[in-house]
């Protein structure tokens, strides 16, 4: 049965978290929480946030409706589901390790036994293999064959892109064929923007992600 899985950060850098609340929790079998939405419940220190995301946070808090806010409450930082270990940061620091490296990619690997691993947090689409040596960005159309080897894998980001592609970026996994598909869908940047400006909140989280950084 295909099934929607989001790695965390619904919230904290743009102008609907509400409504990112609602269609996540009407829509994903499985949602992690990640340290935007952490930051934006006050459980982490917004002191170790960028000046732009400890606004937005700031910001996100005074917005944020009390049944979104017990959503991502109920929410954990790491999970597993059919076989598959997912996490919002790494295996070693779910909440906030960068695997951006291949060496961190393989220490993350170590700390679990899982042979295919999600992560997040980077917003930027990679994937590893050690055996056979596979690293590097992977952007829109890259397939992986996953039947042999152990994986790690970051789909990218639906939001704030890191990789010079403005577009929306996702994985589609087939778990039967053992196959992922790196995705990448254009959506209306300019009236993220609009609504990024029009709350008042910093011009650089609007203004980035016409260039996906």
């Amino acid at each position: 049965m295909d099934e929607i899985w989001c790695l965390g950060d619904l919230v904290g850098y743009g102008p609907r978290p509400n409504e990112c609340c609602d269609l996540v929790r009407g829509r994903v079998r499985i949602c992690l929480r990640g340290n935007h939405d952490l930051g934006v419940l006050g459980i982490l220190d917004l002191a170790d946030f960028s000046d732009a995301a400890a606004a937005s946070a700031l910001w996100t808090r005074g917005v944020l409706a009390d049944d979104a806010r017990t959503y991502l409450q109920d929410l954990e930082s790491s999970g597993d589901r059919d076989g598959v270990a997912l996490y919002h940061a790494s295996p070693r620091d779910p909440v906030w390790e960068y695997v951006l490296s291949a060496d961190a990619a393989e220490a993350a690997l170590d700390a679990t036994d899982a042979g295919l691993v999600l992560v997040g947090h980077s917003h930027v689409p990679l994937v590893y293999c050690p055996e056979p040596e596979v690293w590097g960005h992977a952007p829109g159309g890259v397939d992986v064959d996953l039947s042999e080897g152990r994986w790690l894998l970051n789909p990218g980001s639906v939001g704030q892109p890191r990789d010079g592609d403005p577009d929306a970026a996702y994985l589609l996994l087939d778990l039967e064929s053992r196959r992922a598909s790196f995705r990448r869908v254009p959506y209306d940047v300019e009236t993220t923007q609009a609504e990024i400006r029009e709350h008042g909140l910093p011009d650089e989280l609007a203004a980035r992600l016409a260039g996906g950084m």
